[in-house]
């Protein structure tokens, strides 16, 4: 019997370990990006109400035009989409949860595109 741990268990733990330090609120929320192997996802969540303020996903028509994927390049022109719905949602703010991926990479560059738009981490 393999008692190794899959991947998606260890990638589970690092999510929730990063998750017990990380809380969206309504003046400051929390950025949640996911990346898959064809395309990215982006939430803006307030976790004291459990809403999401702003999301956009590359499945979305408007980002499904511009054929992004989800390498850094993708990941650039998304963040800058992102990080402008979040400005005119009137977020000046938010935590960023990067879900159990290393911050480098894609998610380097999805957090600095948002950041060029103005949004403060």
């Amino acid at each position: 019997m393999n008692k190794t741990p899959t991947k998606l268990k260890l990638a589970q733990k690092r999510h929730w370990r990063i998750r017990k330090k990380i809380i969206g609120t309504a003046e400051r929320p929390r950025l949640s990006v996911k990346f898959t192997h064809l395309h990215i996802y982006a939430q803006a969540i307030d976790d004291a109400t459990g809403r999401t303020l702003v999301a956009g996903a590359t499945t979305q028509k408007v980002f499904r035009d511009l054929k992004l994927r989800p390498n850094t390049a993708g990941a650039g022109t998304f963040g800058k989409q992102v990080g402008g719905k979040i400005k005119a949602a009137g977020i000046a703010s938010v935590v960023f949860d990067r879900g159990s991926r290393r911050y480098h990479g894609t998610v380097k560059a999805f957090a600095d595109a948002v950041r060029a738009e103005g949004v403060q981490f």
